[in-house]
């Protein structure tokens, strides 16, 4: 019975082995030790609550309870989310052996109860029992943060178990989640015998935090070395990297390999594939792959199908697929669908559809997320679509989410893009203790410069300071903004100097642009000039902004200079030469005038009609 039972759990044929157990057990055949194991996990692989609870009872019942079984039970009620079961079970054992309380401890660490296992992990560490790599491992792929993770790594050095397979990559994966790149290629590189799975766990990791060049360059020495082929795990984790660095070519290189592979007809590959050429602006193609999948498509590829169309601006055909997915697949929408359509529009610029979207969804009983809300209230901010932005506010006041910071943001932002700046300061009061996120602070800063309040502008700022929210660079780029906006030149150096010297905060181009713009506004146009050289940087925004106030002053010299630039860094942008033309017409310079407009023919450049967007209450 044992033998027939574990050759079947070890197949995987794990229901066959529970059907087996049950019909020895019906003609009285009896059990010995070494069967529970094997059908024990058989019942925590299939989820199989009754079953394992049955068995429980038979394991009373027969007396065949004893330190092994009940590590056994243990681990299968972890398995099951029956956490109450295990520690009840882990409870009654009075010296517990390391492999029970490796059990307990990474059942907690995998159901999310990580206070729990770090718990029973330190008061494992002051028993006199030897920690090994189980242990290590288990608590070591958890950590959250790289403090708690290198005093467990200096533990698995003390202890001599950092070179054993599963250790080091469950602190690779730790420093990868940690985004500490050096010290997870420093361990990878100390894998002796690294295998298929420790090079998915690399890859994957690496292609979450964004190093493209360094996932393809691991894959390729990967092909070299180990005799495995990619998986399912290594060809998701590419296909992702592909994607996100817009590397076309090697990514169609890859669909080739996977064809080869055969694995072209799998869910999560085919659903990577589309993503990928989504990403990389081939719809087409990723609306091949979509058609190719065939019935192999779930509700997951339908979403990422939707979503790459609207980031290829293809909106009619993201409504079409959305009508398909339901009316001819009998498929239902969920958030994430709802969302892609809702996010789509909004991102395109179309918030009458979004809107549309967003009350049909309302209307289907699916909660839109806070993703979701903030992309819509973005739209409605670029077009001062304050009565949208008002019913988008009314939800979330109904659904009890004010307090969430990101949103309380969105909708302070939106508020003060339409204008009412008495609407958005509702919101932040509605904070008594205020966010430490310096964004929530900027939105009304930025907001009272927008809208000429450089009064109240400088009080919220005062008012972060006092409430120790540290500023950072968008919160002075903000700042000097509003100094630029009202022509307060000397505070605008107030500002500057104290970012960067009371704050240490480097500037970049956005703040010398505002810096140059400041300065420009008010005439001070050799100082401007000074700035600008002193940059040693080529930046067509910086000098855009000295080229808009030599216009404003009639400067030729200066207008001459920076429409120079301009054209040398953007040889197709007119605007140099209209700005040019406009300060020569100012100058009552006719013929330079008429030699500019030849030129701009000469040239086949023509100065963009203005457009304007009204939105009607």
């Amino acid at each position: 019975m044992r033998h027939h039972i574990a050759k079947l759990v070890k197949d995987g044929l794990y229901k066959e082995a529970i059907v087996l157990y049950t019909r020895h057990h019906s003609a009285s055949i009896p059990p010995t030790n070494f069967t529970f194991p094997y059908i024990l996990k058989a019942c925590a692989e299939l989820k199989a609550t009754s079953h394992g609870q049955m068995l429980h009872a038979h394991l009373l019942k027969s007396g065949y309870t004893n330190k092994h079984t009940t590590t056994d039970l243990t681990n299968m009620y972890m398995k099951l989310g029956l956490i109450d079961s295990a520690a009840k079970l882990f409870d009654e054992i009075h010296n517990p052996s390391l492999s029970i309380l490796n059990v307990v401890v990474s059942g907690f660490l995998q159901n999310g109860l990580l206070e729990e296992g770090f718990r029973v992990f330190k008061e494992l560490s002051v028993c006199n029992l030897r920690l090994d790599s189980v242990t290590v491992a288990s608590v070591g792929s958890v950590c959250v943060n790289v403090v708690d993770g290198s005093q467990l790594h200096c533990l698995a050095i003390k202890i001599g178990v950092e070179k054993n397979e599963y250790v080091a990559t469950s602190f690779m994966k730790m420093y990868l989640n940690c985004k500490e790149l050096g010290f997870a290629s420093k361990l990878f590189e100390m894998i002796e015998n690294k295998n298929l799975v420790c090079y998915n766990a690399y890859l994957s990791r690496l292609a979450q935090n964004g190093v493209v060049e360094i996932v393809l360059s691991m894959f390729k020495e990967m092909r070299g070395l180990l005799h495995e082929k990619p998986d399912v795990i290594t060809l998701i984790s590419l296909l992702s990297a592909c994607g996100n660095g817009g590397y076309t070519s090697f990514g169609k290189q890859l669909h080739g390999l996977i064809v080869k592979l055969e694995f072209n007809s799998d869910t999560n590959v085919g659903t990577g594939l589309v993503d990928m050429y989504s990403k990389c602006n081939s719809w087409k193609c990723a609306y091949t792959v979509f058609q190719e999948l065939g019935n192999n498509k779930n509700l997951i590829t339908w979403n990422s199908m939707i979503s790459g169309m609207m980031l290829n601006e293809q909106s009619e055909n993201a409504i079409t697929l959305f009508v398909e997915l339901e009316s001819e697949y009998g498929l239902i929408p969920d958030s994430a669908t709802w969302n892609s359509m809702i996010s789509g529009f909004s991102q395109l610029g179309k918030s009458d559809e979004s809107i549309l979207f967003f009350r049909k969804m309302l209307s289907c009983a699916v909660k839109p997320n806070v993703r979701c809300l903030t992309s819509l209230l973005s739209t409605c901010s670029l077009l001062s679509a304050h009565n949208h932005g008002k019913e988008i506010h009314a939800y979330v006041a109904r659904m009890n989410m004010t307090d969430d910071e990101f949103l309380a943001t969105a909708i302070i932002d939106m508020y003060m893009k339409c204008g009412l700046p008495f609407l958005a300061h509702n919101v932040f009061n509605l904070f008594d203790k205020k966010p430490n996120d310096p964004a929530f602070w900027n939105a009304m800063i930025s907001g009272y410069g927008k809208n000429g309040d450089l009064k109240a502008a400088f009080d919220i700022f005062d008012q972060m300071v006092e409430e120790r929210v540290k500023p950072n660079l968008v919160t002075f780029s903000c700042l000097l903004s509003v100094c630029s906006y009202t022509g307060q030149v000397e505070k605008g150096f107030e500002i500057f100097r104290l970012m960067t010297v009371k704050y240490a905060l480097s500037p970049n181009s956005k703040h010398m642009r505002i810096l140059i713009d400041l300065l420009g506004r008010s005439g001070r146009l050799d100082e401007a000039l000074e700035i600008l050289n002193a940059m040693g940087e080529n930046s067509a925004s910086v000098s855009a902004a000295l080229l808009g106030s030599s216009e404003h002053y009639l400067d030729s010299k200066l207008g001459e200079e920076m429409a120079r630039r301009n054209l040398d860094l953007e040889p197709e942008n007119p605007i140099a030469f209209v700005v040019l033309s406009n300060i020569y017409a100012g100058q009552e310079r006719w013929k330079d005038v008429h030699k500019i407009r030849k030129l701009m023919d000469e040239k086949g450049l023509r100065k963009m009609p203005g457009l304007s967007s009204l939105g009607v209450a």
